[in-house]
């Protein structure tokens, strides 16, 4: 069953819309009215879902700016609705939430494309922190996509020719190069792990060494330094991994 509720107290944002609807799904009462709780103080406008099988109807019916999805529901889980969701809506943010640390990587990876993850037990203020990141990124990336935006982007994809392009200019990347920005461009500012980005360069789960990730990391940042000299939008997170995030 949905609940939504609003909250006297609201508190602006940093960088975040104002009485942005989230969903929260999450089949155990008192953990998901703590989220709603936290977020609500944090002007957010949070509905709970505690039943796998009502979360798509929902969307259908609402236009929420993200989805805190736990792993673990009665009816559909955490990991199908996932995917149905990356499937229908494939631009709306979600965040996982896990009891299992080991479902991290697969949580993150290809196969289903969450926006970041929470392992429980978690704190409020971590939920609350990681949904403003997350939304954050998304609007970003929304800038990024928007034709009318007043900054051109450093860099184009064209993805039917499986070229990229710096000022009309095709950079010559291979294919697991062009594989490796586009993932990146997909989520400006998000930090992929190495194996993250193994998983998208290698579908057919071969055994590679995260330097081989290194190299090719290598080589598409000087072909676009080549085109590019004066900017850096591939960047390196130490010891986490790397981002795609243009200057500006």
């Amino acid at each position: 069953m949905s609940q939504s509720a609003s909250h006297p107290d609201a508190l602006p944002q940093d960088g975040v819309s104002q009485d942005a609807e989230l969903l929260i799904v999450e089949d155990e009462p008192k953990i998901a009215r703590l989220m709603a709780d936290y977020l609500q103080s944090n002007h957010f406008a949070p509905s709970i879902i505690s039943h796998g099988n009502e979360v798509i109807p929902w969307l259908t019916q609402h236009s929420p700016e993200l989805v805190l999805l736990d792993v673990m529901l009665p009816g559909k889980d955490g990991l199908t609705l996932c995917r149905e969701i990356r499937q229908q809506w494939p631009k709306l943010p979600i965040i996982m939430v896990t009891a299992k640390v080991e479902e991290v990587d697969r949580l993150l990876g290809l196969e289903l494309g969450a926006d970041d993850y929470i392992c429980k037990p978690f704190s409020p203020r971590e939920v609350v922190a990681r949904v403003k990141a997350v939304l954050r990124r998304s609007h970003a990336a929304a800038q990024v996509d928007a034709p009318d935006t007043a900054k051109k982007a450093p860099v184009t994809l064209d993805e039917e020719g499986w070229q990229a392009l710096a000022d009309g200019q095709d950079l010559g990347l291979t294919a697991v190069e062009f594989q490796l920005l586009r993932v990146m461009m997909q989520s400006p500012g998000r930090i992929f792990s190495r194996e993250q980005l193994m998983d998208h360069m290698y579908r057919d789960n071969r055994i590679v060494s995260e330097r081989t990730v290194d190299s090719h990391i290598k080589k598409l940042r000087k072909k676009i330094t080549e085109a590019l000299p004066d900017q850096e939008i591939i960047r390196s997170v130490y010891g986490v991994g790397y981002k795609y995030q243009p200057e500006g």
